[in-house]
């Protein structure tokens, strides 16, 4: 029986994961060390950067990707699917992100990878373990598009925020610009404390041009209202909170 709720099967995949761990967490470490972690890996200070670009290249090892950027330092990022530019594995743009890209985000460390439409989903493989076997990444399904499967993405990034041995979530849908861009924008106004014009600018500038229509879209960053049971506390703002545009 296919069962239609996210939280559910979030729950359960959740219970998968507590049998491999990431690998970056120790005793040693904290919640802070991850964050500069990742910050320094991809050598990005700004919302605007890009990690990949628009045919997927950029950062070899995220190859499968395409326009990723940062949303939250070490916790959340944003992109495509590189299908129609894969050099590998090309197909059709309206599909989830090809294995290799998920390999690629599982070996990087990543924990999660969300993919911000339906269509295609059931084609692709949902667990993936690193190549030491000591990271999980689980591929899920999740729109974000009413206020319940919203929130389960913000807990999501809220249980990443707060755990140090789980890796970051990456939040996708086909180029990289308009969902991935309203779950961000909503990302970044919860846990950064943008107001929902600066949001809708946001949305407008990492879209590289192509804006024109998806007027529901733009709607729901203009009208999204915090969740007032899920906050951080400002040490940690100020170590994941980019800033929104390199000059």
């Amino acid at each position: 029986m296919i069962i239609p709720c996210f939280n559910i099967m979030l729950t359960f995949l959740s219970l998968l994961l507590l049998l491999c761990q990431s690998s970056f967490g120790n005793d040693t470490t904290t919640l802070y060390d991850k964050f500069l972690y990742y910050k320094h890996k991809y050598k990005v200070e700004c919302a605007n950067e890009k990690i990949t670009d628009n045919f997927g290249n950029g950062f070899d090892s995220l190859y499968g990707t395409r326009n990723m950027r940062v949303v939250l330092h070490g916790v959340a990022y944003r992109g495509g699917a590189n299908n129609f530019y894969n050099k590998y594995e090309k197909r059709d743009n309206h599909n989830p992100l090809p294995t290799e890209g998920l390999i690629n985000l599982t070996n990087q460390g990543f924990s999660r990878a969300v993919y911000l439409y339906s269509k295609n989903f059931y084609s692709s493989k949902k667990i993936f373990i690193n190549d030491s076997g000591s990271d999980t990444l689980i591929y899920l399904q999740n729109s974000g598009m009413n206020r319940n499967d919203l929130k389960s993405i913000m807990l999501m990034v809220l249980d990443i925020i707060n755990n140090k041995i789980k890796g970051p979530v990456y939040l996708h849908c086909w180029n990289g610009w308009h969902q991935s861009g309203y779950i961000s924008a909503a990302i970044l106004i919860q846990f950064c404390g943008l107001t929902n014009e600066q949001a809708l600018k946001y949305w407008y500038q990492n879209t590289d041009g192509v804006n024109k229509g998806y007027e529901n879209v733009k709607r729901l960053v203009s009208t999204f209202i915090l969740f007032n049971d899920i906050t951080i506390d400002d040490k940690t703002k100020k170590s994941i909170c980019p800033c929104l545009e390199k000059k």
